[in-house]
């Protein structure tokens, strides 16, 4: 499938370019900044779908809002219109338009007229023609200290800089670029010819999250001092997510690795990796030869433990029952072991080498309530 993307240098078509050049069924031509108005019907003739990105939303003339939104769309429908009646295709065309598309001002305006020029080439000549109504795309590659908050905060917060937060309780609407592609790709089959055209017309992308500027900024902060703290906000589903992934993605190389808390003593290391509000804290200690750590127990606290070098004798004994239990296990047989309430346990590195261990607690160490009574096996 022969795919065209107008402004495919910009935020959302680089992001576009890459999901799709990692399709084997999808040839992508580009049309940029760099390409004359008069290629533009080249690049149409043979093209299966296009998606027309292309626009201006930051001019230093008002004017060019009218050339570069309007004027280039209905320059991109005449150009269609004259294939549909020359050749018959009918190309398939999804358009950013912009939330802001019913607004009355000189923004909106030009990206209502470029919807009716879109919506006349579907009426008068059958072309299929997707629209999405976007309110602030954000997400990687977006270009900071322009038209996107999200990015300039990522920026400026991932570099140790100030930001500038004027309302706080500012709504913010927001689409993550992912999403936006995710919607685009589904536009187009993967037997290599357009997906039907039920969806023509205004489309939708999503999810919309709303939010405000303020809430977004308290976020992205959180993000920069767990590097500190290390302690880290759920960040596996939903906007928090998406916010996360573009804020590492604004990370200078230099700040792609960062030092975490690690204490030493005669037994070995203990090194704190990470914390969370509610799925505890991960975490790794080391043994040498014939040291044993350990030698508690717990009331309520749980942990997993993964011996990752070494080999490893597991101590256990119920602390009413005197019962004993022991579990032999090395890096080389991957083995959790759940240490249990109630039961006091040790770990013993019976190897000959120093033994290395992942742990993984359920809850954070509170200092002042540690639930860790010292009592030996």
């Amino acid at each position: 499938m022969r795919v065209l993307i107008t402004g495919a240098n910009g935020f959302v078509g680089k992001n576009l370019q890459q999901h799709l050049t990692e399709r084997k069924d999808v040839q992508v031509k580009c049309f940029t900044l760099q390409d004359s108005p008069q290629s533009l019907l080249t690049m149409l003739a043979d093209a299966d779908f296009v998606f027309h990105l292309a626009g201006v939303n930051r001019p230093q003339d008002p004017q060019e809002f009218v050339s570069g939104n309007q004027g280039l769309t209905e320059a991109l429908c005449n150009d269609l219109a004259d294939i549909a009646r020359s050749t018959g295709r009918k190309t398939p065309v999804a358009y950013t338009s912009s939330s802001q598309a019913d607004r009355n001002n000189a923004y909106g305006v030009s990206k209502k007229g470029a919807e009716d020029a879109l919506f006349a080439l579907q009426r008068d000549h059958g072309v299929p023609v997707h629209v999405f109504r976007l309110p602030n795309v954000f997400g990687k590659w977006c270009k900071p200290n322009y038209n996107s908050a999200v990015a300039t905060f990522c920026h400026n917060i991932a570099r140790g800089l100030p930001i500038t937060v004027n309302d706080p309780n500012a709504p913010l609407q927001l689409i993550y670029v992912d999403d936006v592609v995710k919607a685009f790709v589904g536009l187009l089959a993967v037997d290599g010819h357009a997906a039907p055209t039920a969806t023509r017309g205004f489309a939708t992308a999503g999810p919309m999250y709303a939010t405000t500027v303020g809430e977004v900024a308290q976020t992205l902060q959180v993000f920069a001092d767990s590097r500190r703290s290390l302690m880290m906000p759920p960040v596996g589903t939903g906007l928090v997510r998406a916010l996360y992934s573009t804020y590492i993605s604004y990370l200078p190389p230099e700040s792609f690795a960062y030092r975490v808390p690690s204490h030493g003593d005669a037994r070995g290391m203990f090194v704190e990796m990470l914390k969370t509000p509610d799925a505890g804290q991960f975490s790794y200690f080391t043994a040498l030869p014939g040291i044993t750590r350990g030698d508690h127990y717990h009331h309520t606290k749980t942990e997993k433990f993964l011996v990752i070098k070494g080999h490893a004798c597991f101590g256990f004994r119920n602390i009413l029952t005197n019962e004993t239990y022991e579990i032999l296990t090395s890096g080389d047989m991957p083995q959790v072991v759940e240490s249990v309430p109630g039961w006091a346990h040790n770990i013993t590195n019976i190897g000959k080498e120093e033994m290395v261990v992942m742990l993984w607690a359920n809850e954070i160490f509170d200092h002042d309530r540690p639930d860790t009574i010292r009592c030996k096996v």
